[in-house]
């Protein structure tokens, strides 16, 4: 076994897929692979006899499948489906071709470089601004406030990877959980910047996250209720569905829970002003 090699867990009948990222000594002394999740936003460790090496022809697929890829395709159809109720919603601007729409500026802080990538892009395929800085889950909260001066997003994506350390210990404490007391004080920081919600939504978590105590510090939308894991787009389609509807509506948190993967035992939140605006000219030169 190697760092960057892909595997499965024998001994949980190969259920996720991993990547290995370093090795490390346990408390009897033996070696054990650290992984992260390749679909999953989650950190574990296993020894070196309990891995099945797994060959892919692409992780990106892994991320991608079927069902992630008709998630895309709806996301897609209803940002027009919403474009067109827009419209009709305000006739002068149905008549004017002179009009564009602006979605919701995102700023996405992620501990995986990655998983990053991969919803950059699909911002763009989504038409969504956004910009995307890899940063450690330790240090998120020291380099937060700075990113919010420099970009002034709409909504701020607060992840990486998470997992709850021990099955049968107290789901509250958050001494058992890898990231998620990081993720906390990162959302803390950016509320001391922007403490009202609608002006800067927030999400924050990753898999098995403290979904209650991230609520509590000020996100808009959090992981994960039911301590499972979510897949790494969840975030992206979260934003989406902020980012595309106008200023003037409340969305429901059940449209947006409803087109995430995981759905309500993966995500959870409150009730959120949308993002985008119509504006007008496109340009006038001459």
């Amino acid at each position: 076994m190697n760092i960057g090699d892909i595997v499965v867990r024998k001994s949980y009948g190969k259920d996720i897929v991993f990547k290995i990222i370093a090795f490390s000594i346990d408390e009897k002394n033996e070696k054990v692979a650290i992984l992260k999740g390749v679909a999953f936003r989650i950190l574990a460790d296993a020894p070196i006899d309990d891995l099945e090496a797994v060959r892919l022809p692409n992780i990106r697929d892994v991320l991608l499948d079927k069902n992630v890829e008709s998630l895309i395709s709806q996301s897609m159809r209803k940002a027009k489906e919403r474009e067109k109720k827009m419209n009709r919603a305000v006739p002068k601007l149905q008549m004017n071709t002179n009009v564009y729409g602006m979605p919701g500026k995102v700023l996405q802080i992620d501990g995986d470089k990655e998983y990053l990538k991969l919803c950059l892009d699909v911002y763009t395929e989504l038409g969504i601004p956004a910009v995307g800085i890899a940063i450690p889950e330790p240090n998120q909260y020291k380099e937060v406030r700075a990113l919010l001066e420099k970009h002034n997003p709409d909504i701020l994506v607060i992840t990486g990877h998470d997992a709850l350390t021990s099955k049968k210990g107290n789901t509250t404490d958050l001494s058992n959980y890898k990231n998620s007391m990081n993720f906390i004080k990162t959302v803390k920081q950016a509320r001391k910047w922007q403490p009202n919600l609608d002006n800067l939504v927030i999400f924050a978590g990753a898999c098995q996250s403290n979904y209650e105590q991230l609520i509590k510090a000020g996100a808009n939308y959090a992981s994960s209720p039911g301590r499972i894991m979510i897949h790494a787009l969840d975030p992206v389609f979260v934003v989406e569905k902020i980012a595309c509807s106008r200023i003037d509506t409340i969305v429901p948190i059940e449209e947006v829970i409803e087109q995430t993967v995981t759905g309500m035992k993966g995500i959870g939140g409150s009730e959120t002003r949308g993002k985008f605006r119509w504006a007008m000219p496109k340009s006038i030169i001459y």
